[in-house]
């Protein structure tokens, strides 16, 4: 193995260490930052000094989208005249890996001042910043995954890992659920599968329906034209089975001969995986994995047939 590997494993190993070592450091104080965060009737403003500000902007922006509703402010704007952004019906949480950052310090004895709740994140229990806060999330590290132990590297790690610990914890205690979730990203594959239904995807026209009497020969030819690789048995307006190019194949060698004369109904699935209209992207494609298929029905309550959802049509 190369040097440079030896050198990103170490890294990756000095990282996960950095975060499993969290775990002994929770105390109830992350509980009381919860409780607050729940109590909140105003915004969580996150804000923080260079790379403890990028982590403090990823944490705004996982809150925001998980029912808390954050934004990240640079603390030097907040010192020249953006403290008017904060209410004192809003908490601010200043990550710092020193606590000692002058310039995250600076604008404390203003919220004390106005008494706005104060979380301070920091690797140092006894610095200026931990003092100073209503609570405390202590993050300490041993060292960085830097070779200089220098760069921020295991510190932003456990920063950006207890932000998220913070914002699951949110989630549970909201009890936010698929739904919540949708509503926060409807743009993307994620919004998709959680939003769109059977109905909006479905092909409903020029759909590949057979009698179930039909003989293997002519169902093949309908197969075919139908460019889905199946075609729905229909009987009395409801489903009653469906063939696939698989079942047709199988069919050929095991009737051999008789194939072409061989009704559809001694081929067909009688029990075909249906969805109703409704059902979500997200749970048509658990189906079709779960199934090993590559395609649905989707039927009404009286099991007729009103279309059809294939791989492609998810993709979409």
């Amino acid at each position: 193995m190369s040097q440079y590997r030896d050198i990103a494993i170490k890294c990756l190993q000095d990282e996960a260490q950095a975060v499993l070592s969290l775990i002994p450091q929770l105390d109830e104080s992350f509980d009381a930052v919860v409780e607050l965060i729940l109590q909140c009737k105003g915004k969580i403003i996150l804000t923080g000094v260079g790379k403890s500000g990028h982590i403090g902007a990823k944490i705004a922006a996982t809150l925001s989208s998980t029912g808390t509703p954050a934004f990240y402010a640079n603390p030097l704007d907040l010192y020249h005249g953006d403290l008017g952004v904060i209410t004192c019906d809003d908490v601010v949480i200043a990550i710092s890996n020193s606590g000692q950052t002058d310039e995250l310090l600076r604008f404390v004895p203003t919220l004390l001042e106005q008494k706005i709740p104060l979380v301070g994140m920091s690797g140092n229990p006894q610095s200026l910043l931990a003092k100073n806060s209503n609570y405390h999330i202590n993050i300490q590290v041993t060292e960085e995954a830097c070779p200089l132990n220098l760069a921020p590297t295991s510190s932003t790690t456990a920063q950006l890992a207890m932000g998220d610990a913070l914002a699951c914890a949110l989630m549970e205690a909201r009890n936010f659920k698929e739904r919540d979730f949708a509503r926060f990203h409807p743009g993307g594959t994620l919004g998709r599968r959680l939003l769109v239904t059977a109905q909006d995807v479905m092909r409903a026209d020029n759909l590949p329906v057979i009698d179930p009497g039909m003989k293997l020969g002519e169902a093949i030819i309908r197969i075919s034209n139908g460019k889905l690789g199946m075609a729905v048995a229909v009987e009395d307006g409801k489903v009653a089975g469906l063939v696939t190019d698989g079942d047709i194949r199988r069919a050929t060698e095991s009737l051999q001969e008789r194939f072409f004369n061989v009704p559809v109904e001694e081929v067909m699935t009688r029990t075909p995986v249906c969805v109703p209209p409704t059902m979500k992207l997200g749970e048509i494609l658990n189906k079709l994995n779960n199934h090993k298929i590559h395609a649905v029905l989707v039927v009404n309550e009286e099991q007729q047939l009103l279309g059809i959802v294939d791989n492609f049509r998810c993709m979409m």
